[in-house]
């Protein structure tokens, strides 16, 4: 089997309205704006909105991040409209397993963004790229069952829900216990 590192795949693809790319050294601006403006959004469902992060804590995430695509240990995409240049936000395939392989996609959006359809059109795009340019045999979707939005998402693009976790990991905002579903779509 090829070393991930050593496999060779496009840095970037476009969907109807959307350009998707590695994150890029010098990022840190724009995603950290997109982060401030829709903290209360993301508070609620993702780790990093937890507390207030400088503007150098997020470009040093950024870098880190395209390290990590570089080394293919987690790719990271930063979403842009094609019309405006404006970021609407950032997916990426995560908890990678190259002997399968299978990603798990994650997901969150520039709160200025909402209503758009463009997280369903990214999340498409991105499927469409795992199971195209990686040879995906899995791709899922796992979000706390209470994130109607997120489920949402999984739902419209036809991933099947194969089960909910009970109590399956702390939420990220409270010490309450959360049910994480499981979606997925298979080769």
């Amino acid at each position: 089997m090829q070393q991930p590192i050593l496999k060779e795949f496009p840095q970037e693809f476009h969907t109807e309205r959307l350009y998707i790319r590695l994150p890029l050294p010098g990022d840190g601006e724009i995603v950290h704006e997109a982060i401030s403006v829709s903290k209360e959004a993301l508070k609620k469902w993702l780790p990093f909105a937890q507390k207030d992060q400088t503007l150098e804590e997020t470009e040093a995430n950024i870098r880190e991040a395209h390290l990590a695509f570089l080394k293919r240990d987690d790719l990271r995409l930063h979403i842009f409209a094609q019309n405006s240049g404006a970021f609407v936000g950032s997916t990426g395939l995560h908890r990678i397993d190259w002997s399968i392989p299978k990603f798990e996609i994650g997901y969150w959006l520039d709160s200025r963004q909402i209503g758009k359809g463009y997280m369903t059109e990214a999340v498409a795009g991105l499927t469409a790229f795992a199971f195209e340019q990686l040879a995906a045999q899995r791709v899922e979707v796992r979000c706390d069952s209470k994130n109607i939005k997120s489920r949402a998402i999984a739902e419209r693009l036809g991933f099947t829900l194969e089960g909910i976790l009970k109590k399956d990991s702390l939420a990220v905002d409270s010490e309450e216990l959360r049910d994480t579903c499981v979606f997925a779509k298979v080769r």
